[in-house]
């Protein structure tokens, strides 16, 4: 049996029933060949496992209408934010949206959509180096946007927050207000959103003298009840911090809740600072100081890149990090933050 690589236009045409031109006509994305052509040359490549990205172009020529999007943990509320910005901007754009969650069944259901060329392209809000979905997408030729996660290691348009500036800015904002017992509350850094936050943050403790230590770090599960047991853990030392960063707003209101529970009034004992901005980090029971991706604007570049990609496959990948803003709210007593290029004026 040939190996992929040694299957020809030939053999395609053969299983086919259809001459080699037509299927070269197929393979280069002609449009002068009939629907009912066009599926049985494909149907053919793919049984003898023809070239992916080939056969990726083939099917693509006549678009569906239809992208995937895939994400991780939706009780994450930042997930929801980004499905409901995804959503209306798509329906803007005359597209129709399928979901994947890409913790249990939905993987599978993904890469199989993918394999299929059942969608136009794929938008990935939650990826890492290491997601299978991921690989089989790049591997098939599918258009592929990531926003808010990124990956160095792949090339696609890739859009983001500047979460190394994010992280900056909350500990440049500990220090203003002479917080010294800094307490940071993450998870695993496979994230680059985490990796990028959490390096911000300890360059300018570095700067400035200052570090996390050992005994105030916490790396849990990124769901509420990590960030409640993180935080109960660091209020019963002896010596509990004056501040704790968490790396994301999930973690943050567990550890309001932890607070609430151990009767640790914040922000007069202990501020609490994290990261996104979800709808209810704003509520006035919460009021959560946390810094603000850009969530809408995340998602309109993507979508537009992803039909820009779809209109000039071979146009180079883009690259766009947006600016982020620290709001301040009661979890920090709304104490006021000067960026520190004003405070040198």
């Amino acid at each position: 049996m040939k190996s992929r690589s040694q299957i020809t236009s030939h053999d395609i045409a053969k299983v086919a029933k259809v001459s080699q031109a037509t299927v070269s006509r197929v393979l280069r994305g002609a449009e002068n060949v009939s629907d009912e052509v066009r599926i049985r040359v494909v149907e053919a490549a793919r049984a003898l496992n023809y070239s992916p990205n080939a056969l990726a172009r083939a099917m693509r020529t006549s678009r569906i209408g239809v992208i995937g999007v895939v994400v991780a943990r939706l009780s994450n509320p930042l997930y929801t934010e980004i499905l409901r910005a995804v959503n209306e901007v798509a329906a803007d754009s005359g597209l129709r949206i399928v979901l994947w969650d890409t913790e249990g069944a939905g993987e599978v259901a993904a890469i199989d959509a993918i394999r299929q060329s059942l969608v136009d392209g794929v938008i990935f809000a939650a990826a890492t180096h290491t997601s299978p979905v991921l690989k089989e997408a790049i591997a098939s030729g599918a258009p592929v946007v990531l926003i808010n996660r990124t990956v160095d290691s792949v090339e696609c348009d890739q859009v983001s927050s500047d979460n190394f500036a994010g992280g900056a800015k909350v500990a440049d904002y500990f220090i203003q207000h002479m917080r010294r017992r800094i307490a940071f509350v993450s998870g695993v850094r496979e994230a680059s959103t985490i990796r990028e936050r959490e390096a911000g943050f300890l360059d300018v403790l570095a700067r400035e003298g200052l570090s996390v230590d050992s005994s105030l770090l916490r790396r849990v599960p990124f769901t509420h009840e990590g960030g409640r047991m993180a935080m109960r853990s660091l209020l019963e030392l002896s010596d509990a911090p004056d501040a704790v960063f968490c790396a994301n707003d999930l973690l943050a209101l567990g550890a309001l809740d932890a607070a609430f529970e151990m009767r640790c009034p914040v922000p007069d004992k202990c501020w609490i600072v994290g990261f996104d901005d979800v709808e209810m980090a704003s509520w006035s029971t919460l009021s959560l100081t946390t810094v603000r991706q850009p969530v809408r604007t995340l998602v309109e570049d993507g979508i537009r890149l992803l039909l820009d990609r779809l209109d000039n496959p071979a146009r180079e990948a883009e690259q766009i990090v947006h600016p982020v803003d620290l709001m301040i709210r009661g979890s920090t007593g709304r104490k006021p933050y000067v960026h520190e290029s004003r405070r040198q004026l």
